[in-house]
C-alpha cells in the first residue's frame, strides 16, 4: 500500500461521518458525526497545500448517503503495438482516455464514450483488464477513495482529434511514454497494460 496513513485515516473518518449523517436521527449523534467530518477536513487541510479548508469541506459536504468509492473508467486502445493516450488540458500531461463513471451507463459504455469525446475514435469494448484501487498504487494523495476500471477497446472507426478536455492525441510505444498525469495513471500501470497486450490470456488484475 502506497497511500499515506494520515490520508487513509482522514478518508475513513469522512466515510464514517457521511454514513452516520445519512442514517442518524438523534441530534447528539448528528453533532458528533459533524465533528468527525470536521476533523477529517482539518487533517486534509494540514497536508494539502493547494486546497483550503473551505474547498475541502465543500467537497465532503456535497457527498450524501452511504459512503462508497468513486469509480474512474479508463479505456485501453492499441494500434500497431502502441497505446492511445490524450494530453489533458488540466495539467498538460498525458493519460489514458477516461473519466468518472456516469449514472445510467455501464463501465464499457463509459469507456467507449470517453474515447470518442477525448480522442475522436469510435471503439468497441472487448476485455476487462483490471480493477485498481488507487490507494495501492503510487498516485498523488486524493481526497476520495477511488477504484479505476481498465477496459480494453478495439478501434472500429473515426479519426484522432482533441476534445473539450484534451489538447492532443497520440499513440505511444512502451519505450516512448510521454509525461504522465500521475493522478490518472502511473508508469507502472501503463507497463502492466503493455504486458496484458502481449498476453491476451492473462487474467484480469484486481487491487
Amino acid at each position: 500500500m502506497t497511500e499515506p496513513t494520515w490520508l487513509t485515516w482522514a478518508k475513513e473518518l469522512q466515510a464514517l461521518a457521511q454514513s452516520g449523517l445519512a442514517y442518524s436521527q438523534d441530534d447528539y449523534d448528528i453533532e458528533r458525526f459533524e465533528r468527525i467530518r470536521a476533523i477529517s477536513v482539518e487533517m486534509l487541510t494540514q497536508h494539502t497545500a493547494d486546497l483550503d479548508q473551505t474547498t475541502i469541506h465543500d467537497l465532503f459536504a456535497s457527498e450524501t448517503g452511504y459512503a462508497t468509492p468513486k469509480v474512474d473508467v479508463r479505456a485501453i486502445v492499441f494500434q500497431d503495438d502502441q497505446l492511445l493516450m490524450v494530453q489533458e488540458k488540466a495539467d498538460g500531461n498525458w493519460a489514458l482516455p477516461g473519466g468518472w463513471g456516469d449514472i445510467g451507463l455501464t463501465p464499457a459504455e463509459v469507456a467507449v464514450k470517453e474515447v470518442e469525446e477525448e480522442a475522436g475514435l469510435e471503439v468497441k469494448a472487448t476485455r476487462l483488464l483490471g480493477v485498481i484501487d488507487k490507494k495501492c498504487h503510487p498516485h498523488p494523495p486524493s481526497a476520495f477513495h477511488t477504484y479505476k476500471i481498465l477496459i480494453q477497446c478495439d478501434v472500429v472507426g473515426g479519426e484522432t482529434k482533441q476534445g473539450l478536455e484534451t489538447s492532443d492525441v497520440g499513440f505511444f510505444a512502451e519505450e516512448q511514454l510521454p509525461p504522465l498525469s500521475v493522478g490518472r495513471n502511473t508508469e507502472s500501470q501503463l507497463r502492466m497494460i503493455f504486458d496484458y497486450w502481449r498476453d491476451p490470456e492473462r487474467p484480469a488484475y484486481f487491487d
